[in-house]
Order: structure tokens, then C-alpha cells, then sequence
């Protein structure tokens, strides 16, 4: 009778460990998807804005359609996505860790929801002929200093993606390449901060340095991401 049940409790521990396993290397696969599906939508955004830059006959007009609207669609597309990511890496944080990631996830939300709501606005109703007739509108939909628009872009990116990245670097404590991603974790949160002087300073050239944070640094932060899951899933 004891010798059943210790066999029925083994072929239980069995099944919860294989259950757990699939389970694991379904997240693996997840997060190795998604985090590669960011670093591509920000390579098409950079082109993108690179070929509207292109297409300007004056540095000092502002983009226009299509490459406009496709850049709103890709920030929309986006920020989820990078939510979607960051929940993948809280899930295979250590739990004397999770602390970190939950803090860079909540933050992380934080951002995609302001993003979200202002480039939809920004797309839907900006180019609509009941704003575009008055003044008023540059003040609030441009891109151009200062406006509405602008101020809540930068308090998205460069404050709450900053933060986002600061803590998740916490969470990354292990030899070889989690500490290249630790390190570059710390630099894009630090040049996204960077961005924020451009307010002070009343100069968006200064602003612009922290884009380099959450495009450049951040295009090979969550290829990494996609590499180490396998990694860090079966801990």
C-alpha cells in the first residue's frame, strides 16, 4: 500500500515537472518571438523615419503622409509589444528578483499606455480639417517645441521607459551575457534620462540624445532578450 502511494506521488511529481517544462519552453519561445518582433518594428521605424527625413524639401518642416502615419501605427504596434516582452522576462526572473522586473513591467505599462493614447490621438484627429484650420493645433498635436504632444512623448520615453530599463537591469545578475545586457540596460536608461535635460535647457537637440536609448541601445537590448530566455526559463 505505501509502496503505491509513493509511486503515485513520484508519477504526480513527474507529470507537474514535465507539465512545467512544456510550459517553460512555451514562454522560452514567447519571449524569443516577441522580443525579436520589438528590435525589428524599431529597425522599420528608424528607416522609416530616415526615408520621411529624406523626403523633406526643408529640415524644418515637419513629416508628412505616408511616412507620418506609418510611424504612429509602428509607436502603437510597439509599445504592447514591449510590454508583452517585459511580462515574458518577469515570468522567468528568480523570485528574489521578480521585485525588479515587476517595478520595470508596472513602469514599462506606464509608458505604453501614454504612448498608445497620445500617437492614436495624434493620428486620428491631427490631420482632421477641424484642427488643422486652427492655429491652436500646432501647440498641442506638433512635434515641434513646445506643444502637448511633445511634452507627454518625452515623459514617456525618457522618464518612464528610463525607469523601466534602470530597474530591469537589476534583474540581470548572472556571468556572460546577462551582464552585456545589464550594462547596456543601464546606458539606454541613463541616455533616456539624458533626454529629459532638453526641457530645462529648452533645446531638443539635447532631448534627442535619449532617443538613442530607447532605439539604437534598445534594438539589441531585446534582440539579447530573445537569446537568453531559453536561459533563464528552466531556472
Amino acid at each position: 500500500m505505501e509502496t503505491k502511494l509513493n509511486l503515485k506521488n513520484n508519477d504526480s511529481a513527474f507529470e507537474s515537472y514535465v507539465s512545467s517544462f512544456i510550459f517553460s519552453k512555451r514562454n522560452a519561445l514567447i519571449g524569443r518571438i516577441v522580443s525579436w518582433t520589438v528590435s525589428s518594428i524599431i529597425i522599420i521605424y528608424l528607416i522609416t523615419l530616415i526615408l520621411g527625413f529624406l523626403s523633406l524639401k526643408s529640415p524644418n518642416e515637419p513629416i508628412g503622409n505616408p511616412y507620418f502615419s506609418i510611424l504612429e501605427l509602428l509607436i502603437i504596434m510597439l509599445a504592447p509589444l514591449i510590454v508583452f516582452s517585459l511580462v515574458v522576462v518577469h515570468k522567468s526572473t528568480p523570485e528574489k528578483l521578480k521585485i525588479y522586473s515587476l517595478t520595470a513591467l508596472i513602469f514599462m505599462s506606464i509608458m505604453a499606455c501614454i504612448s498608445c493614447c497620445l500617437h492614436f490621438v495624434i493620428l486620428t484627429l491631427s490631420q482632421q480639417e477641424v484642427f488643422l484650420n486652427n492655429s491652436w493645433s500646432l501647440l498641442v498635436f506638433s512635434f515641434t517645441w513646445p506643444s502637448v504632444a511633445y511634452s507627454v512623448d518625452i515623459l514617456a520615453w525618457d522618464f518612464f521607459f528610463a525607469l523601466s530599463m534602470l530597474f530591469l537591469s537589476a534583474t540581470f545578475r548572472k556571468k556572460g551575457l546577462e551582464t552585456l545586457i545589464k550594462i547596456l540596460l543601464i546606458i539606454s536608461g541613463v541616455i533616456s534620462f539624458i533626454g529629459l535635460l532638453g526641457i530645462p535647457l529648452n533645446n531638443m537637440q539635447v532631448r534627442n540624445i535619449g532617443i538613442i536609448g530607447y532605439t539604437i541601445l534598445a534594438i539589441v537590448v531585446f534582440f539579447l532578450f530573445g537569446i537568453v530566455f531559453n536561459q533563464r526559463i528552466r531556472e
